[in-house]
């Protein structure tokens, strides 16, 4: 077996290995009473996400083009990826979702003015806090998103003579790193934002939303049966 088909194929099991943690962290942290144990989940949800990116950057330098084609992912996985993973800003939608539907829920206690502390009761300045941020991210996906475009106008110089085809594959390396950079970093902050409530919602809210997509896309892949 050749070296990419041992990335392709190990990475594909690590990736499913690592849905089936994630979705037991998850329970876990549903099943969390006491402060201390949310605290202690929701770090250990974080490190299993630091540990995918970790992985991914190993196999990407390994083999960038497999990473960035994503042969372990279903078909519906692929129509939502932004290279190579989901879109950063997909994390604010997710938040604007989910505090509305919250909101719609509790709508009677709050116009009373109980505070029900979850998603759906994000304080002004804490919208304010996501807006900032869901802005900064935006910049950082379009610059992500022109790199990546330029590297793409650039194939017919690959082709030409003295091309460095090493050098051009090591700045996809690059921008997939970035682009994973970014969604590191837009869950950690994200997360600090919110209060422990809301940041225990938004994370089971984000894992149901990897594994329900996953779960989608394996039965739509599947053979139909005749």
């Amino acid at each position: 077996m050749s070296s990419r088909s041992n990335c392709c194929s190990s990475f594909g099991e690590f990736y499913e290995s690592w849905l089936d943690q994630l979705q037991d962290l998850v329970q876990q942290l549903k099943g969390a009473e006491e402060q201390k144990k949310k605290e202690e989940m929701m770090e250990k949800v974080m490190r299993h996400h630091q540990h995918y990116y970790t992985a991914k950057s190993i196999a990407a330098e390994k083999d960038p083009l497999t990473v960035f084609l994503s042969p372990w992912a279903t078909t519906l996985e692929r129509s939502l990826h932004w290279v190579t993973g989901w879109r950063p800003t997909t994390a604010f939608h997710l938040i604007y979702t989910e505090s509305s539907l919250l909101f719609e829920s509790h709508i009677i206690d709050i116009l009373q003015g109980v505070r029900t502390g979850d998603l759906g009761d994000l304080s002004p300045s804490q919208f304010r806090r996501v807006s900032d941020l869901q802005c900064d991210t935006v910049k950082e996906e379009n610059a992500i998103s022109e790199e990546l475009s330029e590297w793409q106008d650039s194939a017919t110089e690959m082709m030409g003579a003295g091309a460095d085809i090493n050098e051009r594959i090591r700045r996809l390396v690059c921008i997939i790193k970035k682009a994973d950079d970014l969604r590191l970093r837009t869950l950690r902050s994200v997360v600090a934002l919110l209060s422990q409530q809301q940041a225990v919602e938004f994370l089971v809210a984000s894992a149901e939303l990897l594994t329900g997509i996953r779960g989608w896309g394996l039965n739509h892949d599947r053979p139909r049966r005749r």
